[in-house]
């Protein structure tokens, strides 16, 4: 006997005209249902993505196939990436059962569901199915028992749930009232090969073949009725992610990290400026509504929501969803809240963490440049005076840009523009430059060259600010200006490498500059230090420090910076006690996205917060590798008066503090550790 079985069972052939019916009408009514929502994404603005097709599909591959951004998710991504899996090993088996059964049975006369392969067939299905529903109610203890906090619970969920677990319930029911009539007495043997229909087998085997038969049919319709039912919800319900986030997957940007549209202000055709409207988003804005999963991952992990913020990343993505459907016409304003918009710091841990792969930073972008393109507002009166003052001064602290290199006097730094020769050219960026205390940061890292033999460069009074806080606060206009002058004074420098000590300009000049024409290596301090090290040409001399490492945004989740900071703590001697989120899951330090520029009046200040993470590990020094998260640091160990107990320091001072050389006779007089 070869082991297989009739796949009509106890419904004869004929009913395949009325089963294919109602598939048909519920796949029209999912047709119709996504031609509504395309309708619905093309108000926004065209935008091509079909940019590097094989790149994009290898990252659809392992993003939406191989879960792997969903197994990253704490809580409830294993049980997701099971689910996932799992019914579509369910939804693979019902494709064969429909190819053998219409096409290769009665077309080829071929039967590929016997024997050996059938045995297999029924034991990964078998299992499948008992995935599918243990994830699936771990799932819903999660959503409707444990309730996690900002979870939304909506209608849908219930829907959603109810409908999957009647599926697979209902599945396992019919497989084992057939079993009981066809294997179980007849076919022991091969009725082993589908372990959980045995077990309801058994159960059901009291009722006896002509109930079985009755209960069999009675379930198999309704059954495949739930299933064209769910079939027909996914575009009206958050079932439509099953399509969009793999195709949001799919569609990623493939632009540098953190990369935000350039806009084109010579355009005087361009009436307006940013997103004050849902026709003025890119389509991709809206479609990312639809790829949500409202997991609310991203708004865990916002520094602005966990701090008493009017700002979730979440909220944000779904309004702009919600205000698309009234068409593109419809006021953005009147869903997101100004204050939601500011209390942004780009900090991109709310993409780094999606697992639809949204793109919330351009979209909070856009808005702000409306505030402050069209509309003239401003995140506060600080703000706006600091835009002032980095148009006519070069800088947000208002101060001359002639005295840009005062914090090199003594040093052996060159001046460009007076000829003098050098190996790099640091960028110093404006708070290195003007602010005191780091201005003692500039200084350790030329004493750190001097000691391994580079000489440094300074563009001086040509310098710039390098227009990322103005450009992230939506000011383009001032951003795209400061940054012209800047690409210009790189070139005449002849320089053919760029250090900076500021992650924002590490960003910015390796990023962002590249679509203004520059053409020259940037690299951050950390991983120039590093190699100073590798190669011998720095020499430390190690002493121990109860330390605990920051890991800056821009630095670590933009510029994918992680292992070569800790590598150079490590080489001074020093062992870092891990704040419990660090690396990619490292917490703002709240000066991102120009905010480091606007009173935080909202809420805690995120800088307590990290500093109060800081703390608790036992360090006695906070090292970082930002002046912005310097200075927040700075600011909330004072105000938290921990300022003798936890010291903020940047890399370059620590490493400056452990040379060999006598070049740390010339180090400034900073209370070193």
């Amino acid at each position: 006997m070869n082991d297989t079985r009739e796949i009509y069972w106890n419904l004869g052939h004929w009913v395949v005209l009325p089963m294919y019916a109602l598939a048909a009408l519920a796949a029209g009514i999912l047709i119709v249902g996504f031609a509504r929502r395309l309708r619905v994404w093309r108000l926004g603005q065209p935008e091509a993505r079909s940019d590097q097709p094989a790149s994009r599909l290898g990252h659809f591959l392992n993003a939406a196939l191989a879960q792997a951004r969903v197994l990253r998710v704490r809580n409830g991504g294993v049980q997701h990436a099971f689910f996932f899996w799992s019914f579509g090993l369910l939804f693979v088996a019902t494709l064969l059962i429909m190819t053998q059964v219409d096409l290769l049975e009665p077309v080829f006369d071929v039967t590929i569901l016997v024997g050996a392969f059938y045995r297999g067939f029924s034991l990964v299905t078998d299992i499948a199915g008992l995935v599918a529903l243990l994830a699936l109610l771990a799932l819903a203890i999660r959503r409707f028992v444990l309730r996690p906090e900002g979870l939304i619970t909506a209608a849908d969920d219930y829907l959603i749930h109810g409908l999957l677990i009647a599926i697979l319930l209902t599945g396992f029911v019919i497989e084992g009232s057939r079993m009981a009539v066809t294997e179980v007495a007849v076919n022991d043997t091969l009725a082993h090969w589908s372990p959980i229909g045995l077990l309801i087998a058994y159960a059901l085997d009291p009722l006896g073949d002509a109930k079985l038969v009755s209960l069999h049919r009675a379930l198999w319709w309704l059954h495949f009725g739930l299933v064209a039912a769910f079939i027909a919800a996914v575009p009206f319900t958050k079932l439509r992610h099953l399509f969009t986030t793999p195709i949001n997957n799919l569609l990623r940007s493939t632009k540098p990290k953190g990369l935000v549209t350039t806009l084109d202000l010579e355009d005087e055709t361009t009436e307006q400026f940013g997103a004050a409207r849902v026709a003025d988003l890119r389509w991709k804005d809206i479609f990312d509504s639809d790829a949500c999963t409202a997991c609310k991952r991203c708004q865990d992990r916002c520094p602005a929501w966990s701090t008493g913020k009017p700002l979730s990343p979440m909220k944000l993505v779904q309004a702009i969803g919600d205000v698309a459907v009234a068409g593109p016409q419809a006021e953005l304003a009147q869903a997101i809240s100004a204050d939601a918009v500011w209390a942004c710091t780009t900090c991109r841990a709310c993409e780094e963490i999606c697992p639809a792969e949204i793109e919330h930073v351009e979209k909070v972008v856009a808005l702000r440049r409306n505030l402050v393109l069209m509309e003239g507002a401003f995140a506060g009166e600080e703000v706006e005076r600091a835009a002032r003052s980095t148009e006519m001064s070069g800088n947000p602290l208002g101060l001359p840009g002639n005295r840009r290199s005062d914090w090199a006097a003594g040093l052996d730094v060159s001046l460009v523009s007076d000829g003098e020769p050098f190996d790099v050219l640091y960028f110093a960026g404006c708070y290195a430059s003007f602010d005191p205390r780091n201005q003692r940061v500039a200084r350790a890292f030329v004493t750190i060259c001097r000691a391994a033999g580079v000489r440094v460069g300074v563009l001086g009074g040509e310098e710039r600010c390098c227009g990322e806080p103005m450009r992230k606060l939506g000011n383009e206009y001032l951003y795209q200006m400061l940054a012209t002058e800047n690409v210009a004074s790189i070139a005449r420098s002849g320089a053919t490498r760029v250090v900076v000590t500021c992650p924002h300009c590490y960003a910015t000049l390796d990023r962002d500059y590249r679509e203004l024409g520059l053409r020259v290596d940037v690299e951050h301090h950390a991983t120039f230090i590093r190699r100073l090290l590798a190669s011998g040409e720095l020499q430390l001399a190690p002493a121990p420090l109860p330390a605990t490492y920051h890991d800056s945004c821009y630095l670590g989740r933009t510029m994918d910076v992680f292992d070569a900071p800790r590598e150079v703590i490590s080489a001074a001697g020093i062992r870092i006690a891990e704040m419990p989120r660090h690396g990619r899951e490292s917490f703002c330090c709240g000066g991102g996205g120009g905010r480091v520029l606007a009173d935080e009046r909202l809420g805690t200040r995120i800088s307590h917060a990290r500093v109060a993470e800081a703390q608790a590990t036992g360090a006695t020094a906070l090292v970082s590798n930002c002046p912005f998260c310097l200075t927040m640091f700075e600011d909330a160990a004072g105000s938290l008066d921990l300022a003798r107990t936890l010291r903020p320091r940047d890399l370059a001072e620590v490493v400056a503090e452990r040379l060999t050389s006598p070049a740390t006779a010339s180090m400034p007089d900073d209370h070193a550790i």
